[in-house]
């Protein structure tokens, strides 16, 4: 796969300039860290290079002088509020991101349950953490939030919340999703690091939309197509161009909410350090793009692919007409067509010679490679196997798994699991294949080509079920497909 971005240019370049902006604010700083810290595939696909702990190898530069803050809302504890992405409740996200920051040496961390009102959830949760040996706090309602800064800047508004004890330079500020108050922590703890003599500042760290790249540059574009649901919109920022008279770009709650944040340094600190939203930030991400041609491209590529994925979203009841209208609007802002995805029309074209659902994937060397659905595999399986051939170089006619080990897993979904489908998922076929691996040196050959699947692009002509879409990510390929069902029933599974 091509690439067009230095990670590691990137990884220097970034701890550096957080290590100045602590300097600048005298070693102390609150950095409140929006999108992904973990598993950002993104800014993966968008930035070939950038890789999915990018941001987390970064952190690693600034080990020894970083701490965590973990923040949620109680409100997403009380409504059981799930990641979409991971499928795991926010406050179980919770654990898992303390966790993952123990395992990587990250070792300091607390917890701030924000918009606390002793939600019996939310109060279970806490008593949890700190049963667990998790610092737990929590941070109160501010009436008239965020307008009344003379209440919020008081010791009725920040004064009342409960205060993170903090021991490090680098104070990271995360949460499991959006709304969970990240940047109230960071002020509320400025505002009591000021009362206590404690000179600390405040800095934002967003991957996207990248300041230095173009408003309208594809990279920039795809970040409004990832963030549809939050209403996230790309502008110039107009405090930056009047300041400094330099075009940057930031998105619209940032430079919507940018004076009250300045109100709120002013009260706690008598200035402010900033003079617009931009400056508040820290990423150095547009600097380390090494091959424009190439991200741009890649950008172009994921912005069909979430048009594709609202269209299906929308025919599963996820979304509304309202949000393909949104990913339709950005794919004629750049003037991209669905054929500029090789695979669709290839998989358009065997469902329409086979009358059968079908799919495609584009390899590594740029080959297309189709399946469609047979008595014995489904499309996806039957993908799977023919990509894995290919890559291998074993010829199409050669049978990877005999018929005597996919008759008992046959049997075993008809006679014993109720299933009315012979055919084989992508998860029972792997099954199949590894077990027929053991014995078979081809079958061994084929199945080392798995890894080489990371990247590719595969679209189906339907709906997948969830098995095969999950095998399908775990493999780590860019997955689209057309939005209809196999079937015409009303439910799906």
């Amino acid at each position: 796969m091509k690439v067009g971005f230095d990670h590691q240019k990137y990884t220097r370049m970034q701890s550096e300039h957080i290590r100045q902006r602590i300097k600048d604010f005298g070693g102390k700083l609150y950095l409140e860290f929006g999108g992904k810290l973990f598993d950002d595939y993104h800014a993966a696909r968008v930035l070939p290079g950038f890789r999915p702990d990018s941001k987390i190898a970064m952190l690693l530069e600034l080990k020894d002088q970083v701490e965590m803050i973990v923040a949620i809302n109680a409100d997403d504890i009380e409504k059981n509020k799930v990641r979409g992405d991971l499928g795991i409740t926010y406050d179980a996200d919770v654990l898992r991101l303390i966790d993952a920051f123990s395992e990587c040496g990250l070792d300091k961390c607390s917890v701030v349950i924000t918009q606390y009102k002793s939600q019996p959830h939310a109060a279970k949760f806490r008593r949890r953490l700190r049963t667990l040996g998790v610092p737990a706090v929590v941070h109160y309602p501010i009436a008239n939030y965020p307008g009344d800064v003379n209440l919020i800047v008081s010791d009725k508004g920040y004064g009342r919340n409960e205060f993170v004890q903090t021991e490090r330079p680098l104070v990271v500020v995360t949460a499991p999703g959006p709304g969970s108050g990240k940047m109230a922590v960071c002020l509320s703890q400025l505002y009591q690091e000021h009362q206590r003599g404690v000179q600390a500042g405040y800095a934002k760290f967003e991957t996207f939309p990248i300041w230095n790249l173009p408003l309208n540059h594809p990279v920039n574009i795809a970040y409004e197509a990832a963030t549809v649901d939050l209403d996230d919109v790309n502008m110039i920022d107009p405090f930056h161009l009047e300041a400094y008279g330099q075009s940057t770009v930031n998105y619209n709650r940032d430079i919507e909410i940018f004076p009250v944040l300045n109100a709120i340094f002013m009260k706690i600190w008598g200035e402010s350090p900033y003079k617009s939203p931009t400056d508040m930030g820290v990423n150095m991400a547009g600097y380390c793009i090494s091959d424009d041609a190439v991200v741009q491209e890649a950008a172009r590529q994921e912005i069909i692919r979430r048009y594709f994925t609202a269209l299906c979203d929308a025919r599963k009841g996820h979304v509304t007409e309202e949000t393909v209208d949104k990913q339709r609007l950005l794919m004629q802002k750049l003037n991209l067509t669905e054929d500029e995805r090789p695979v669709v029309a290839a998989v358009r074209k065997r469902a329409e010679q086979t009358g059968a659902p079908a799919a495609a994937i584009k390899l590594e060397d740029g080959q297309i490679v189709t399946a469609k659905t047979s008595s014995l595999l489904g499309a996806s399986a039957a993908l799977i196997l023919n990509s894995l051939k290919k890559l291998a170089g074993i010829p199409k006619e050669v049978k990877l798994i005999p018929p005597e080990v996919i008759g008992p897993v046959q049997s075993l979904k008809l006679d014993y699991l109720g299933n009315h489908n012979p055919r084989l998922h992508s998860d029972e076929i792997l099954v199949a294949l590894s077990i027929t691996a053991a014995g078979s040196e081809t079958a061994a050959l084929a199945l080392s080509q798995l890894p080489r699947l990371k990247g590719c692009e595969v679209h189906t002509s339907v709906i997948l079920s969830h098995v095969d879409e999950n095998i399908f990510k775990r493999l780590g390929v860019n997955l689209t497909s057309e939005p209809k069902y196999q079937t015409r029933k009303l439910y799906h599974k």
